[in-house]
């Protein structure tokens, strides 16, 4: 049935219109795959778990804000916590059951630190909220604005490890007038295999969260980016696709074609400028899987509350993909697959670009794509790093063009400036560098912990640079205080002359001041006000500038 389907979708391929040209991009890698072993089987339907923990931030941007309180009863696609923000996303109940706790708890992050959670104790009944299935929608009858707060309704972010809301990039697009949206099926960091997998099993419903995109941003041309070795997930698209203008673009397998800026550079030979997204050039570029979570949205009345993450390592019995609900226990997938007493480390995501999870009770979010627990020998624990050599592979390797080992040297030092200078945000961290390193530089985390610490930099300045305005705000309100009370001392004094001077001529006979006299005496006190304010303000500009110097 397989190779049927591969003959099928290569016929497809020679079809007119179906060939395109493809570029190439700088650098790339190619490790070994280890994609076969979790695509055995088919997608398994995790159960529903006894206790799921939800973070609230699970993608890009500000935590979500909790609607629920402790001991509060929710159903199954029940708003839990609101977006806070622009770049926030929304939160729904997985299952139905009663919260237990608001607290922190560990949560899948480079950095190990703990998280806010909303604990959610599982009742098992699983039930749905009153109006889940009613709101669906024919999308083609349906305005693009609707559509869209759909969309961030149903809390939908970027599924392919970034975590972008999804609705925050698409309005964008659409007021940038996107001509291509690339839709990404690449997948092509090792081991992982969500994708692929979703596209073996539910390529028609993949088709329609095209077709609702394309009916929002109504770009001129669609393409689909997927790598030359996924011959199944191929057939199916292809067979999917055949009558529509959604072109399947096969491109050779490197690593990291998968990389959003490369693979704009593969299917249209156009290159992001340095400081500037996708939507500046005119495309948008989505994850498969975020496609099929739209689907879900406006079809099927659902918000994102599973996804597909591929448990896969040589210390399971049984690597695979399992669709599970988001907050699921990583310790509870792991035995799904096998003895997890075995497992000696966790690593969430893939072996380039992932991490080591601080503890296996983590949960799955939004972003977890997959859950790697090699063996020993599998993937052995990186030696001591060495001095840099200076051999310059990870310059070869590396797909944005950078300099990783002047920017290793920089960021050891603590050299921010030159660090920008020589582009630090362009870097992608795929690991190329550090996959390539003779002297086991874990240069990826050099990087993070640079990015990192100029963040902190930038905060600093930020937060510095409102308490300043604050300051020099209240010296000029306290400078034109006085000058207030300056001005009306004047003011008063000249009043009292006026009148002294009138006594005087009252008494004496002809009067001593002309009316022009005491005009001249009034502007002498306002312009004496006047320098004193002057005075008072440069005053404060030179203690604040001598605190600067400080």
């Amino acid at each position: 049935m397989i190779n049927a389907l591969i003959d099928i979708g290569r016929r497809l391929l020679r079809k007119p219109g179906r060939q395109r040209k493809r570029y190439g991009f700088n650098g790339g890698i190619h490790p070994p795959i280890n994609k076969a072993q979790s695509l055995r089987e088919q997608i398994l339907i995790a159960p529903v778990p006894k206790q799921l923990v939800l973070p609230l931030s699970q993608h890009i941007g500000k935590p979500a804000l909790p609607l629920v309180q402790t001991g509060d009863l929710v159903l199954k696609g029940q708003l839990i916590a609101a977006a806070d923000g622009l770049l926030s996303a929304q939160l729904h109940a997985p299952s139905s059951g009663l919260i237990s706790a608001i607290e922190l708890r560990p949560v899948p992050h480079a950095s190990s630190l703990l998280g806010m959670c909303i604990v959610l104790d599982c009742d098992g009944k699983d039930e749905w909220i009153k109006n889940h299935g009613v709101k669906k929608l024919d999308y083609s009858g349906t305005s693009p604005d609707i559509l869209i707060r759909r969309i961030f309704e149903a809390g939908i972010s970027g599924l392919g490890g970034a975590g972008y809301p999804t609705e925050r990039k698409i309005s964008r697009s659409a007021q940038a007038r996107i001509h291509t949206l690339i839709i990404n099926a690449a997948e092509c960091e090792p081991y992982i295999s969500a994708d692929e997998a979703l596209m073996r099993e539910r390529a028609a419903e993949i088709k329609q969260g095209i077709e609702i995109l394309q009916y929002i941003l109504k770009p001129t041309q669609c393409l689909i980016g997927i790598e030359d070795t996924k011959h199944e997930a191929i057939s199916q698209l292809l067979l999917a696709t055949a009558d529509s203008d959604i072109q399947i673009i096969v491109i050779p397998t490197k690593y990291p074609s998968g990389g959003e800026r490369q693979l704009i550079r593969i299917l249209t030979g156009l290159e992001v400028p340095v400081g500037k997204l996708p939507a500046d050039i005119g495309i948008l570029c989505h994850n498969i899987g975020t496609v099929y979570a739209v689907y879900r949205a406006i079809v099927c009345s659902e918000p994102l509350i599973s996804r597909i993450t591929t448990v896969t390592g040589a210390a399971l019995d049984r690597p695979r993909n399992i669709e599970t609900l988001l907050g699921t226990p990583a310790i509870d997938l792991l035995a799904l697959n096998g003895n997890s007493d075995d497992i000696s480390r966790l690593i969430v995501g893939g072996p380039l670009m992932g991490f080591v999870a601080s503890d296996f009770d983590i949960p799955v979010i939004k972003t977890t794509n997959c859950l790697l627990a090699p063996s020993v020998d599998e993937l052995p624990r990186a030696p001591p790093a060495e001095d840099c050599i200076h051999c310059g592979l990870c310059v070869e390797v590396c797909p944005a063009g950078l300099l990783p080992q002047q920017l290793n040297f920089y960021s050891q030092n603590g050299n921010h400036e030159q660090t920008q200078k020589h582009n630090l945000f362009d870097c992608i961290e795929c690991g190329a560098c550090a996959w390539v390193c003779p002297s086991h530089i874990a240069l990826v985390q050099v990087y993070r912990a640079e990015k990192d610490a100029i963040r902190e930099q930038q905060a600093v300045r930020v937060r510095a640079d409102y308490w300043r305005s604050r300051f020099e705000f209240r010296q000029l309100r306290l400078v034109d205080l006085a000058a207030g009370r300056e001005q009306k001392k004047a003011e008063r004094q000249a009043r009292r002359s006026s009148s002294s001077a009138v006594e005087v001529a009252d008494s004496n006979g002809p009067t001593r001041k002309t009316a022009e006299q005491l005009k001249a005496e009034i502007q002498a006190a306002v312009a004496r006000a006047q320098a004193k304010k002057a005075e008072l303000a440069h005053q404060s500009n030179d203690a604040h500038n001598s605190a600067e110097r400080s």
